[in-house]
């Protein structure tokens, strides 16, 4: 006879490192300024889809005069983070899949490169996770991801393999937009422009994955997190892009840091030194 299971709460492959409140609320918008003809290309790529998306998910700034049509409302606001966390979450695993096969292809270790754009990937599939269990799709917008998908990636795909280092440029302006939407939308419930959100418990799923404190668990603080993540994505990468891809160790990889660790002296170590001179 057959009895029952406990329930199984699952711990995420990469889990969150608990963040400082202070660093959440520090979160500003930033922009790196496009010099070489790369950078423009990459840039000047993420403006149009940029007006794309806006112009999919009906999305409008919140200043000036508006009419009806184009005031984000909290079903708008869903639409658009379910479309752009569905997008974003294909250049880390691209990226990944890539720099692992071509790892093994020249037998080669590839310095910390796959694990940072693997847990990148694996981040924004769970802000799209959790924001699904705010709003179920409909099947145009089931539809409209798809193409974007089937497009996107093999668009990303071809690219990489033409130039990562211009990739991991556009990913960082890309997630300079991201950003940008979520402050617009965290300011919008601040304002008080949302009000079905000013109160709204933030799902179980992001309360373990952030392990959010009490009294931090609304949808207010979510959209904190997931720009704070935005903001973390928009400086890898960015970082990611200025160095040589097929040399450089990756400075974001947990045992590239331990290294570095252990490489600098102790300030006790380096004070004996001194005196000993």
């Amino acid at each position: 006879m057959r009895g029952k299971t406990a329930p199984h709460h699952r711990i995420p492959n990469w889990p969150k490192v608990v963040m400082d409140p202070s660093c959440i609320l520090a979160v500003r918008v930033a922009h790196r300024r496009a010099g070489c003809w790369s950078d423009k290309m990459a840039l000047g790529t993420v403006r149009f889809l940029r007006w794309s998306m806006d112009f999919v998910t009906g999305y409008r700034p919140t200043s000036g005069t508006l009419s009806k049509n184009h005031i984000m409302t909290e079903e708008k606001w869903i639409t658009r983070f379910i479309f752009l966390e569905s997008v974003a979450g294909v250049p880390g695993m691209v990226a990944g899949m890539l720099r692992h096969l071509k790892s093994i292809r020249k037998m080669r270790r590839d310095h910390g490169w796959i694990e940072t754009l693997l847990e990148e990937a694996y981040n924004e599939r769970m802000h799209l996770l959790t924001f699904l269990k705010l709003a179920e799709p409909g099947l145009l917008m089931r539809f409209m991801v798809l193409g974007a998908q089937c497009v996107f990636f093999s668009g990303f795909s071809l690219a990489y393999l033409v130039s990562p280092q211009i990739c991991h440029r556009f990913v960082g302006y890309l997630e300079e937009e991201a950003v940008i939407t979520y402050s617009k939308a965290i300011a919008d419930i601040e304002n008080g422009f949302l009000p079905r959100w000013t109160h709204l418990k933030a799902p179980d799923m992001a309360v373990k994955y952030w392990q959010m404190p009490e009294g931090h668990r609304n949808m207010h603080s979510l959209l904190l997190y997931v720009r704070a993540d935005e903001a973390k994505h928009r400086d890898v990468n960015h970082t990611l892009g200025n160095l040589d891809q097929n040399k450089d160790p990756n400075p974001f990889s947990a045992k590239f840091r331990v290294q570095v660790q252990n490489a600098l002296p102790s300030p006790g170590a380096t004070l004996q030194s001194r005196s000993n001179a």
